[in-house]
């Protein structure tokens, strides 16, 4: 699919969309001009040459205000707020030195819902316009002239005010670039900031050699905010009827349609609130003064899909939307709706174990290479994580095989093949390794893939206390092994980077005793026990884990408990489970899985591979059933 869409975020699809050529004239809207960037308020010429960038503290002493003239000084508010920021800085997921907080909503709306008013949260500063920059000992914020007044009442002590216009004042990045030490780590809220805005922020702060640093699946702020933080709005949307509109639905997504096929494009990712609005005659009430409703919508060749709340959805409304063919998904769901490292998979293994039953000649290394080719497809793709283990039968025993053209086996359907692959995109890093079976696996290799699978299993559900080293937790994943007397030969989880080293550390789970390091929340590990059975087969199962915080019903101690959060939706072939070793429980792992695999990867396939990934994320029979089978039988 052909969309210009930066990985910074869903946010920014539009402005990238048409990167080749300028939109067109005749377009009713104009998505470059309505991608606003950062509001980085550069300094401007004043009068008395004077640097004016003072803290809030001493504006108030130099105007001869107290902390009673005019606003409340929130001061030990403002200060914890910060304390609690900072203290974000340090996790293994975040390490960043500085944080940037702008003032717009991922939609670069200029009226926002509360819960979207981060800025004004963590300043105090209520005004409409202004961006907040916070390091581990400094803070400021920038705003032009209409506030400078407001802003020295309301911000407490701890904030330096940065009066945009005035001369001698730097921006953002200037002043990161002065303040900080070189080769430090800038965080942002990638939905909020456009593309533009992005990538002028990183070339400025590279002068210093400063990284940016996309903070993606959170925002600091939000996590400070907790529960305090005021709902998303939910209030319903309604139809802009045709006589005030003046041009129907069908007919405006027919126009936007035929400049994508003069753009040589498949589709176009609409962020813009209005737009939305405008192109779907339809209105809302979640802005404050603006008639519009938070939502995303995607316009392909063929079809158009909106994102948004169905709670906000009338029957009237979705009527309204059928009869213009367009669909409704989750808003949640436009992230997953521009990540397909799993489509990719899917596709992949769709289309090898076609080609493995039609009797297809295929080579390990021809496997990795189309591997490649459907991962390519996938936008933000930069790269593979590793060179692809492809190991077909006595291969898959060696566990760090490398297939050669020279040195390499075909790929059959008499013995199990093992795939092991990852690859680098903008915005993450992927490692997954899954075994199959294109033929009738012996009850050897049964045996042995779902005793392998049980340690799987274990690990994934694993609850453990704080401050927990990861050799504590190897063993669960050997405990279903070692009942028959086997074991493997490696470690079974490594650190992975976030856009960096597929092997990162320094955690780890392992059966090494040495290495002490806690698993920490934020940490991503890999699971992947496995059994190697030396010149006959290999066995593993990959999959990627976030280590997050549990809330239990006690806390022993006083310290938190952990446990993990799957990041990989791929199918684990079920015709090689031996459904009577495993118990009811891990039986309901393996179909609840599979229909997460389902609700998250078949959005974004269709045809054949929906078709196929349908099929391998059928639920398996469960205990009872099988036994009252077998009675029946009987």
């Amino acid at each position: 699919m052909a969309i210009e869409a930066a990985r910074f975020s869903p946010s920014l699809a539009a402005a990238a969309f048409l990167a080749r050529r300028p939109p067109p004239a005749l377009f009713p809207f104009s998505l470059r001009r309505r991608i606003p960037l950062l509001h980085v308020l550069a300094g401007s010429s004043g009068g008395d040459g004077r640097v004016v960038a003072l803290s809030s503290s001493e504006l108030r002493k130099r105007r001869g205000l107290s902390s009673s003239s005019g606003a409340a000084d929130p001061a030990s508010d403002g200060d914890e707020k910060l304390r609690s920021l900072r203290r974000l800085f340090a996790r293994p997921d975040v390490a960043i030195d500085a944080y940037i907080v702008p003032s717009q909503d991922a939609h670069q709306s200029e009226f926002i819902a509360e819960c979207f008013m981060r800025r004004a949260y963590l300043t105090g500063f209520t005004g409409s316009a202004g961006t907040a920059v916070v390091t581990k000992d400094k803070a400021a914020l920038w705003t032009d002239g209409r506030y400078f007044l407001q802003a020295e009442k309301e911000l407490t002590h701890e904030w330096t005010l940065m009066r945009s216009g005035n001369h001698g004042v730097p921006t953002t990045s200037e002043w990161l670039n002065d303040v900080l030490p070189s080769g430090c780590r800038v965080g942002i809220d990638p939905f909020l900031f456009s593309f533009d805005a992005a990538e002028e922020l990183k070339d400025s702060i590279s002068n210093k050699n400063h990284e940016l640093v996309l903070v993606r699946g959170m925002n600091l702020v939000d996590e400070i905010w907790g529960d305090a933080r005021p709902e998303p709005p939910k209030e319903p949307t309604r139809v802009h009827d045709i006589k005030y509109a003046g041009i129907d639905v069908p007919s405006k997504l027919s126009f936007i349609r035929s400049h994508l096929t003069e753009n040589g494009c498949d589709a176009v990712v609409i962020s813009m609130l209005d737009e939305v609005a405008w192109l779907l005659n339809m209105r809302g009430s979640d802005v404050p003064h603006s008639p519009v409703f938070y939502s995303y919508l995607i316009v392909e060749v063929s079809t158009a899909t909106l994102f948004v709340d169905s709670n906000k959805v009338s029957e009237d409304v979705l009527e309204h939307l059928e009869k213009a063919g367009v669909k409704l998904k989750p808003y949640e769901a436009i992230v997953s709706e521009v990540e397909r490292d799993a489509a990719a998979l899917a596709e992949f293994w769709c289309w090898l174990e076609d080609e493995v039953c039609k009797s297809v000649p295929l080579t390990e290394v021809q496997v990795a290479e189309k591997l490649l080719e459907f991962r390519k497809k996938q936008d933000g793709f930069i790269e593979t994580s590793f060179d692809t283990i492809s190991g077909y039968g006595a291969n898959g025993a060696v566990i760090h095989y490398r297939p050669t053209p020279e040195d390499c086996s075909s790929v059959g359907s008499d013995n199990l093949f093992l795939l092991d692959s990852g690859a680098q995109y903008i915005d993450g890093t992927t490692d997954i390794t899954r075994t199959v079976h294109f033929g009738e696996p012996s009850p050897r290799q049964k045996e042995c893939f779902t005793r392998v699978l049980q340690g799987h299993i274990a690990l994934d559900q694993a609850v453990f206390p704080e401050r927990t080293p990861g050799f504590v937790l190897d063993v669960l994943a050997r405990s279903s092994l070692w009942k028959i007397g086997l074991d493997y030969r490696h470690g079974t989880g490594h650190g992975v980077g976030a856009a960096l080293n597929v092997h990162e550390g320094p955690q780890s789970i392992s059966y090494r005793y040495g290495n002490l390091t806690a698993l920490q929340k934020g940490m991503i590990v890999s699971n992947e026990p496995g059994y190697y059975e030396d010149n006959s087969f290999g066995i593993r199962i990959e999959n990627l884990l976030l280590i997050k915080e549990l809330n239990l019903a006690n806390s022993f101690g006083g310290i938190s408990y952990l446990g993990f959060e799957r990041l990989t939706f791929v199918p684990i072939q079920s015709k090689l489970i031996d459904v009577s070793l495993l118990s009811p429980s891990e039986i309901n792992w393996v179909n609840d899985y599979h229909e997460e695999v389902w609700d998250k990867v078949s959005p974004l396939l269709s045809g054949d591979t929906r078709d196929w990934l349908w099929k391998n994320t059928r639920p398996i029979l469960d205990v009872t059933h099988r036994y009252s089978h077998a009675q029946d039988i009987a």
